[in-house]
């Protein structure tokens, strides 16, 4: 199932319980939401963010904020004044043909273009690779560097990678030669265009479905997740090995059993010794996923460590990427479940105690409209002051979208 689905499904089951609720949000959270989506073509669904040096924000949205959760997405900025006020910037509307339903969050290259996937649209329907420009005048301009044909993938919906090239690398849920999706990578070629090379074609065993974005390593090898697929068919772990001629090798790093998590949803992150930490949406004691931790052995192996298991009044189905704080905390979201009355998701903080256990602190659960958001869709960013925010795909206080909210951008502070 895609995101969109995904969000389709989850708030088609909860609008109609939702209607005229008031959210209790306690003060004690430090939790706040400066901006609500909506309005016609301002965007809906919000998905991940990144920022700026002046700490301006920048994401997707999935579909245009109208009544009927239609349209084919934005690119939206967010910028501050000195009161602290939010506001939205539309600097991309997709029509369709340039791509349709970004699910995914941005990156910047150093001239400080934006790269992102869309899940749908494009050429072929399937999905596209697009580059946002500034310029002078204050508007972005769209270039469609790539739109997938289905055997070259199809439905990107995880966060783009740069290396120091300039070349970017992906993943496509579906498509390919076993319709497992695969991981693609985009060089710049001299006449301005923009050429694919499927590095790993995913046929099922050695993993399925990668839905997330990729990360590098200090040597160049790649590593992501799979949704599906694997020795028990629950997702993987893997990594890619760049080689002498050219071509790329794939290790399996670790295959999910369901006790010790499944479907892994949401990209991976490295602390400083080299460890890989992750999430599965399902799995674990209570099926409702957990937090994990995989770390290099002396011969070679990856050994898993699940650092928490969800109980889902603590949250549950956490579907997105992790982050890191300099003191090693991690921070996140869950899509569902937790303490508020219809179990709406979650942000959570994990601390590493000195007996190698880790403490989990709710820093929030969600309440839903008209006052909050609902269903947390994207990795958290921290500023340099350790402020945290994120987005809610749905929830907060815009009329439109199905009376539901078309999502919010919450702040947390430490």
């Amino acid at each position: 199932m895609t995101y969109k689905k995904l969000l389709a499904a989850a708030n088609a089951a909860v609008v109609t319980v939702i209607l005229g609720l008031v959210a209790n949000v306690s003060a004690a959270d430090k939790y706040e939401v400066i901006h609500s989506f909506g309005g016609v073509s301002a965007g809906a669904g919000p998905t991940g963010l990144i920022s700026d040096a002046a700490g301006n924000l920048y994401g997707t949205a999935l579909y245009e904020g109208d009544a009927t959760m239609g349209g084919n997405g934005v690119v939206f900025k967010l910028s501050h004044d000195a009161t602290g006020r939010w506001s939205e910037t539309v600097l991309h509307t997709f029509q369709g043909k340039d791509g349709a339903n970004p699910a995914a969050g941005l990156i910047f290259d150093k001239a400080r273009n934006l790269y992102g996937t869309t899940q749908n649209g494009g050429t072929y329907g399937n999905g596209t690779v697009f580059k946002l420009t500034p310029e002078p005048d204050g508007t972005w301009s769209e270039t469609v560097l790539h739109s997938f044909q289905g055997k070259d993938g199809a439905n990107p919906i995880g966060d783009l990678v740069l290396d120091r090239a300039g070349n970017l690398y992906g993943t496509t849920l579906g498509g390919g030669g076993h319709v497992s999706g695969l991981v693609f990578k985009l060089a710049p070629d001299t006449n301005g265009g923009w050429i694919e090379t499927v590095l790993h074609d995913f046929q099922g065993t050695d993993g399925a479905n990668p839905g997330a974005g990729l990360i590098f390593d200090q040597a160049g090898n790649l590593y992501g997740t799979t949704q599906n697929g694997g020795t028990y068919g629950n997702g993987t772990v893997f990594k890619l090995i760049p080689e002498p001629d050219g071509e790329w090798s794939e290790t399996v790093l670790h295959s999910f059993r369901s006790a010790d998590g499944s479907n892994p949803a949401a990209g991976l992150i490295f602390d400083q010794a080299g460890n890989l930490y992750g999430t599965t949406a399902g799995g674990g004691g209570h099926n409702s996923g957990l937090v994990f931790k995989l770390a290099s052995a002396t011969n070679g192996e990856w050994i898993e460590t699940v650092l928490h298991d969800f109980q889902g009044t603590d949250g549950a189905n956490p579907s997105a990427r992790l982050s890191l704080d300099r003191a090693g905390n991690l921070y996140g979201t869950t899509f569902s479940r937790g303490g508020g009355f219809l179990g709406l998701g979650v942000v959570f903080k994990l601390s590493p105690e000195p007996k190698g256990e880790w403490s989990e602190t709710v820093l929030h659960s969600f309440q839903g409209p008209p006052d909050d958001g609902y269903q947390p869709s994207g990795a958290l960013i921290i500023d340099a002051a350790g402020y945290l925010y994120g987005t809610t795909a749905n929830g907060g206080s815009s009329g439109n979208c199905l009376y539901a909210g078309c999502g919010t951008l919450f702040q947390i502070t430490p």
